[in-house]
């Protein structure tokens, strides 16, 4: 299960509509070993694209290296699909590198109008889980 403060969620999802019509990405880094999702960093999705999203490998590099420095890690990987569900799609569950981490996704696709879906995976070896998020008001 996943447990995220409702500020991040918050944080996620405008993330995702300002970045609408191209998918937004980015993690939440936290004390390692901890499981709780704690600093927001919202990255650029270097394909620009309304079906992908791929970090930029300088700007990655970057983000992890800062993790290290602060005993840190990506507790939660989030990106927004733009017109389907928010369910890891085939390329998604392929780049998926984090064994411990929350893959999040959001959907802002047009038929939810100002609603968005938020669901929650763990993807380990190709093999997708959907968990439960519980929302924390922190």
């Amino acid at each position: 299960m996943l447990t995220i403060s409702q500020e991040l969620v918050d944080k996620i999802i405008a993330h995702a509509r300002a970045d609408h019509p191209d998918e937004a990405c980015g993690v939440i880094a936290g004390p390692e070993g901890s499981d709780t999702p704690v600093r927001f960093v919202p990255m650029e999705n270097a394909e620009r694209s309304p079906t992908f999203y791929r970090f930029d490998s300088k700007e990655q590099l970057r983000v992890w290296r800062e993790m290290d420095d602060r005993d840190e890690e990506p507790v939660v990987i989030y990106h927004s699909h733009t017109s389907t569900e928010a369910y890891p799609s085939r390329t998604d569950i392929s780049y998926a590198s984090e064994p411990n981490a929350h893959y999040v996704l959001v959907s802002t696709r047009e038929e939810l109008g100002e609603s968005v879906e938020l669901r929650s995976y763990r993807i380990l070896d190709g093999v997708v889980t959907e968990e439960e998020v519980k929302i924390t008001q922190v």
